[in-house]
């Protein structure tokens, strides 16, 4: 699966911001916090209207995506998840 999103044009990490935590660019608001969003069903929609007017569709993208290849590029162990 191809996605055309440049994360860097949306998402940022600076030590001095947000102690160091991903961040929407321009903003002092934490990718987790979007992620947590969605995880507990809330609509994208919802998302921008009633809690952060200030991103777009393509921000929380940008967020699924980057969560993605966060995946792809590090080992994780849950013990006892499976």
């Amino acid at each position: 699966m191809q996605n055309h999103i440049n994360i860097a044009n949306y998402i940022t990490v600076h030590p001095r911001v947000c102690h160091g935590k991903p961040c929407f660019k321009g903003t002092r608001i934490m990718v987790y916090l979007v992620l947590e969003l969605l995880e507990a069903g809330i609509p994208q929609e919802e998302i921008i209207r009633r809690y952060y007017p200030q991103l777009t569709h393509k921000h929380i993208e940008a967020a699924l995506h980057y969560a993605g290849e966060l995946f792809k590029t590090r080992e994780y162990a849950f013990q006892g998840a499976l």
